[in-house]
């Protein structure tokens, strides 16, 4: 298959643009209603455009359905639908810029534990480049100033939750088709999360239900932009475009929520996406 790096740049680029968006939107719903309602009806789209997709290729559902690690994609969907609680927990109680300066560490995290969990080499650069990142994240903690705040750790749960994630969805690649993978990603999450998105159900405002179909389609947008930006071009050559969302959110965050972009926040962040980026460049040398 011919790769077009540019049209992958263009479609990782939109989908940060979108991710950002969708997460200003998830602050704004997660401060007026229970988190697992806003991120199950999210889900439940979702999970609509996922069996569309699969219907649409070769075989249909049942072949997509079809996996050599059924109880690991299992978990995967299971996993992320988590770290998407934690996470938009995180922006109620942290703010939309600092969870994603914290966030962003996830890729250091995927390589520190890509050779205990993976047996993945991992070389003495790319670790000095996760040492360095991780200071980049105590900059933003700022443990020892005396204004740590707890809920900051929610913010690294998340982080590493999606670390995980992200090592065992690398782990399934080498069974599973890509389609797989995504279908497992949405109807395994949608199971997990509606029983306890029933059982906290609330009424919204007529202009909140606008935001949520916005959010549930907005999303579905977003993940349809990752699978052709993949399709069309190197994983290595646009990945280091996925930083692109934190701008776009501290941007958000700042004008739409009126949230204070603190210096250290802003060096450590630059700090982790420095490293973040040497490792990428250090696996793509690599491989």
């Amino acid at each position: 298959m011919s790769q077009n790096n540019r049209l992958g740049i263009m479609l990782m680029t939109l989908a940060t643009v979108i991710f950002a968006v969708q997460d200003g939107i998830s602050r704004h719903l997660a401060s007026e209603y229970n988190v697992f309602l806003v991120v199950m009806l999210r889900y439940w789209f979702l999970v609509l455009f996922v069996f569309a997709l699969a219907a649409r290729k070769s075989g249909g559902i049942r072949r997509v359905a079809q996996s050599q690690r059924v109880y690991i994609q299992a978990f995967r969907g299971f996993l992320l639908a988590a770290e998407i609680c934690v996470l938009v927990v995180s922006f109620t109680l942290l703010g939309l810029v600092e969870t994603h300066a914290v966030f962003v560490a996830y890729p250091l995290l995927i390589a520190a534990l890509s050779g205990p969990i993976l047996s993945e080499s991992v070389g003495w650069r790319r670790w000095a480049a996760i040492a360095v990142g991780f200071c980049g994240v105590l900059v933003i903690l700022q443990p020892g100033a005396g204004v740590f705040q707890p809920a900051v750790l929610v913010a690294v749960i998340g982080a590493l939750m999606f670390a995980v994630y992200g090592l065992l969805t690398r782990y399934v690649s080498r069974y599973d088709t890509a389609d797989t993978s995504f279908f497992y990603l949405g109807v395994m999450g949608a199971i997990c999360i509606t029983p306890i998105g029933l059982w906290n159900w609330e009424l919204m405002s007529l202009p909140d239900y606008g935001w949520m179909a916005t959010l549930a389609v907005i999303g579905a947008l977003a993940h349809w932009c990752l699978i052709k930006c993949y399709e069309a071009a190197e994983a290595s050559a646009v990945q280091p475009f996925a930083y692109l969302q934190l701008p776009w959110v501290s941007l958000i965050g700042f004008f739409v929520f009126h949230e204070e972009i603190r210096a250290n926040v802003a060096i450590g962040a630059a700090i982790v996406v420095g490293a973040g980026l040497f490792t990428l460049w250090r696996e793509r040398v690599k491989s």
